[in-house]
């Protein structure tokens, strides 16, 4: 079966949970593996503060992002970095958690032989997402250079094509979270 479009998935649904009082049966059996590799890449051994300049991408809405977009940016925004950048440390920030599910329906003739409607609807394990609330950043990438900042922009732009939703971007001098949040309408 051909893979549903993700805008069925796009909005925040309830987390995919279990409860049981025997913690052997707390965890949601068949959750598939998450696509994102990597979180920390570049120069990981320097810290965040340290750094002159950054860009992030913020989140303008709530929605869920899929761990394959989220892996697409990573590789896509990495290989830009290491070819132009070279010293450079890239943070995706949200890792997808969230398990989402899908209750398989079988479309046309004699479908109805198979299917069984809408009963049990609750859904088997799909794939995993990232919930990304309102002025969240998802992704953040700082440098030394004032002279790349054209370039980060350019890519923070490939990241933002690559993601459902809409997002800001912010690229500038190494400032505290707080403060570059607060600028965001």
């Amino acid at each position: 079966m051909a893979k549903r479009p993700w805008r069925i998935f796009r909005e925040i649904e309830r987390p995919y949970t279990r409860f049981s009082y025997s913690k052997s049966y707390n965890k949601i059996p068949g959750a598939p593996v998450p696509k994102l590799r990597m979180q920390i890449m570049g120069m990981a051994n320097v810290p965040k503060d340290q750094w002159k300049y950054a860009g992030h991408l913020i989140a303008l809405y709530n929605v869920q992002v899929s761990d394959y977009s989220l892996e697409s940016v990573r590789t896509n925004v990495l290989k830009y970095l290491e070819n132009e950048v070279k010293e450079f440390l890239f943070i995706i920030r949200k890792y997808p958690h969230h398990v989402v599910r899908e209750h398989a329906l079988v479309y046309g003739a004699g479908a109805d032989r198979i299917s069984q409607g809408m009963r049990h609807a609750f859904g088997k394990p799909y794939t995993r997402a990232a919930q990304v609330f309102y002025k969240d950043i998802i992704l953040s990438i700082y440098y030394n250079k004032p002279e790349f900042t054209n370039r980060i922009s350019f890519y923070l732009d490939v990241a933002r094509k690559k993601l459902s939703g809409k997002y800001k971007k912010y690229i500038g001098e190494n400032k505290p979270e707080e403060v570059i949040l607060s600028s965001v309408v």
